[in-house]
């Protein structure tokens, strides 16, 4: 089997591309002394994330706000949302989004 140098190269470099943002920043966050605003402030950064995530799959069609090309996947939401908020549990969350979904689709 012939090795082809520049493709390892380039699984190499992508590897290091990959890994020097996800390790250098907790290198030194690890050294340095966080003050509590700012560890209150990052608890916040999960939640914006997958609020931003959700939304964007939710309410957007195509690059533009069009609710109404999402309507089973907003109802679907519904019993998801409800289920996160009360069981703080992501695989239920799951279970139920995605059997809501799948009841809606079946449905309609």
């Amino acid at each position: 089997m012939e090795i082809r140098w520049h493709i390892a190269l380039l699984i190499i470099g992508s590897a290091v591309v990959t890994l020097i943002p996800r390790v250098l920043p907790l290198m030194i966050l690890s050294k340095l002394r966080i003050p509590e605003l700012a560890i209150r402030w990052l608890d916040h950064v999960p939640i914006a994330v997958m609020s931003a995530l959700l939304a964007s799959e939710l309410l957007l069609s195509d690059g533009r706000v069009d609710p109404g090309s999402h309507l089973l996947e907003l109802i679907a939401a519904v019993p998801a949302f409800l289920t996160a908020f009360l069981t703080k549990s992501l695989f239920a969350t799951v279970v139920v989004g995605i059997l809501s979904l799948v009841v809606l689709r079946l449905i309609v």
